[in-house]
């Protein structure tokens, strides 16, 4: 008698359903190997990304970026930028977050974000809507006891849409 199965036996019947699934089971592995790889891909790109805004970013602000945490908080009317000095009682970095900020304030307010341009790109998202619109964002600055904030307001849905994306774009480039 024949070892193999013939037509219409059962094992034949299992092989080809099982086909299916082998099949299934290795595309699933392809896409995590694939998912994988572009990930790590990713990190690279994303890290490397980040050293260049930290290098050009230590050029501009006066400031540690090390002893620093800048933080971007979205709200209805556009945002809140803070820096504030990781250690409370370090006054030099304190002093320096305060005077950048409020350099920051008047140039902003006049349309000028050449220091953000200079450190995320020209093509910054948000960027283009802030210089043309600077004249209805309005720009406050705040000293805190650890550092400053610059708060930006618009009654604009388009400009509180231009500051969303460009507080986001900096989060992505500072991590």
């Amino acid at each position: 008698m024949n070892s193999a199965a013939a037509p219409g036996m059962p094992g034949e019947q299992a092989a080809r359903r099982s086909r299916p699934v082998i099949a299934v089971a290795l595309a699933a592995l392809l896409v995590a190997a694939g998912s994988l790889w572009w990930a790590t891909r990713g990190d690279s790109q994303v890290e490397a990304r980040r050293a260049d805004v930290a290098a050009k970013g230590a050029a501009v602000m006066p400031f540690d970026l090390n002893k620093t945490t800048h933080v971007f908080e979205k709200n209805g009317t556009g945002g809140v930028e803070s820096v504030t000095a990781n250690d409370p009682a370090d006054t030099e970095q304190i002093e320096l977050i305060r005077g950048h900020l409020q350099n920051e304030r008047t140039k902003f307010a006049r349309g000028d974000f050449d220091d953000p341009a200079a450190i995320h790109g020209m093509d910054m998202p948000g960027l283009a809507a802030l210089r043309a619109g600077a004249s209805r964002v309005r720009v406050e600055y705040a000293s805190t006891s650890d550092g400053a904030r610059l708060t930006f307001s618009s009654t604009e849905p388009q400009l509180v849409q231009g500051m969303h994306d460009w507080f986001d774009a900096q989060t992505s480039d500072h991590g």
